[in-house]
């Protein structure tokens, strides 16, 4: 419902839908300001607007609205169109005029504040908000990211964990051994079950009871980041660790949001620069020594075998040793 108040020498309109932001405009009458609020709460109700009073801001607003929730990580990138979306609501720039110096201009500030890493990550986003505007809402005619180039992305994070860290994190955690009695403690057994089946954190956030098949040793994952289906294999101390696990769904009983809240600060206490997202590519080296490239692939969901090779590298004094 709209709200109107007198300012200097007109009439405010303010309109709040759930959703999307306030937005405010001056008026010189109060029938014009009425007029206006009724036909932008229709507009972003029923997400119609025409591309004419279209902004960027409102592109990136419909596309997480609209968008994002039937996507995977759609919490993630929900966040990330937020913090892209400062930018360009501030611009109030019409999408119909963008262009991509206008992108440009936007990476190169962007580039002030984060890593050349976040920018890549982010203009692949904001190049899929303008695809799905061409393709599905024709706001636009092409898209305008396609032609600025995206920053190098670093090379891929590289970074092992030691027995010593584990046992940091986890007391930091709370965590020593048995049956863990609150979240926080959940979140070490978490961190220690990707050691031993290199899942995402999200996928493990994300099992269910009946997704477990403890007898015969494996997990089955319906919908995986590439959305895929897969069956991952369990040690046996992947299987000690969730029986140590009360039982409830989803398995560990943890919200994505607050594993990595508490995981976070266990990291702070513990003094540790370790992601619960280093568990996973530790993992990947522990399992290169038992598993052969295909096997390894097929239980991590890599369908490129070839971005497996590092786990399989050794120096050449190694590999002379077995030569005799």
């Amino acid at each position: 419902m709209a709200t109107y108040r007198k300012r200097g020498g007109g009439v405010q309109a303010v309109i709040r839908i759930v959703g999307h932001d306030p937005e405010s405009r001056m008026f010189a009458t109060r029938t014009q300001a009425r007029m206006w609020a009724e036909q932008r709460e229709e507009d972003l109700r029923l997400g119609r607007l025409a591309p004419h009073s279209a902004t960027v801001g409102d592109a990136l607003r419909r596309y997480a609205n609209d968008v994002s929730p039937k996507r995977r990580g759609a919490r993630w990138e929900r966040l990330r169109l937020r913090a892209i979306r400062e930018h360009w609501d501030k611009a109030k720039l019409p999408v119909a005029a963008l262009t991509s110096a206008h992108v440009a201009a936007w990476r190169d500030g962007r580039l002030k504040e984060v890593a050349p890493g976040t920018v890549a990550r982010e203009m692949n986003l904001l190049s899929a908000v303008f695809t799905h505007a061409v393709r599905e809402w024709r706001w636009i005619p092409s898209n305008p990211c396609l032609t600025v180039t995206k920053p190098a992305e670093p090379p891929p994070r590289r970074r092992r964990i030691t027995d010593a860290e584990v046992t940091k994190i986890c007391l930091a955690l709370g965590y020593e051994c048995g049956r863990p009695a609150n979240m926080s403690q959940r979140v070490a057994v978490a961190f220690l079950f990707a050691l031993e089946t290199a899942m995402r954190a999200g996928e493990i956030v994300g099992m269910r009871q009946k997704d477990l098949h403890l007898a015969e040793q494996y997990v089955e994952l319906p919908r995986t980041k590439n959305g895929d289906r897969r069956e991952v294999p369990l040690s046996k101390r992947a299987v000690e660790l969730i029986g140590l696990l009360p039982e409830s769904d989803p398995v560990f009983g943890l919200e994505s949001g607050t594993r990595d809240a508490l995981y976070r600060k266990a990291k702070q206490r513990a003094k540790t620069d370790v992601r619960f997202h280093d568990a996973r590519a530790e993992a990947i080296w522990r399992l290169s020594k038992k598993l052969d490239v295909l096997q390894l692939a097929r239980m991590i969901g890599h369908r490129d075998v070839n971005s497996l090779r590092f786990y399989y590298a050794e120096h050449a004094s190694e590999t002379a040793k077995r030569l005799g």
